[in-house]
């Protein structure tokens, strides 16, 4: 009786630890999850996948410009999402062909429309390889607008304006660096 007694106690507080012990683990997981839905999709910590698009560009010394819009335009968690996506990205030397004070004025507060609209204006939904694009294709992009790819001497254009100089497939899509900052038709 004393035996099963003893074995009674022991097996209830085995069992009180590991209530106690689950509820802080699932107090911890709660913690954990509520983090990372603050930070958004960003905020997932995943250093053995390939890396995602915005991922890519930060790791690029040639697209800081765009980095740094993306940021402004508060797109980088939406471009961390499953996509699939393909970005049209232009480089540094891109964004310097516009006049002065362009990107400067469009990363202003203010101006968050402007950017947002133009920067959606290089995203298409769906993953379009360079190998696959038709002449005269037209694909539409996140905001509502068109682009129109041309083929000439053996490049891909473009709207007859931007050249892709290279291809980067990512984990939700891929990036077609470019030559040229796409700008939306006036409406």
């Amino acid at each position: 009786m004393k035996k099963i007694s003893l074995l009674l106690i022991a097996a209830s507080l085995f069992a009180i630890a590991a209530c106690n012990s689950s509820d802080s683990a699932a107090t911890s997981a709660t913690a954990t999850s509520a983090d990372n839905k603050t930070a958004g999709q960003s905020g997932v910590k995943d250093d053995a996948s390939q890396k995602n698009v915005v991922q890519v560009a930060i790791g690029s010394k040639d697209h800081t410009t765009l980095v740094t819009a993306i940021k402004a335009a508060d797109l980088v968690d939406a471009l961390s999402n499953a996509g699939p996506f393909t970005v049209f990205a232009p480089t540094n030397a891109a964004f310097d062909k516009l006049p002065a004070g362009t990107v400067e004025g469009l990363l202003k507060p203010e101006k968050k429309e402007a950017l947002t609209d133009i920067l959606q204006y290089h995203v298409s939904v769906g993953v379009y390889k360079a190998d696959a694009f038709q002449d005269g294709q037209t694909i539409g992009q996140v905001n509502g607008d068109n682009i129109k790819i041309t083929k000439k001497d053996g490049k891909i254009m473009v709207n007859g304006t931007s050249t892709i100089v290279a291809s980067i497939p990512a984990s939700n899509g891929i990036i077609h660096v470019i030559d040229g900052v796409l700008l939306p038709p006036k409406k």
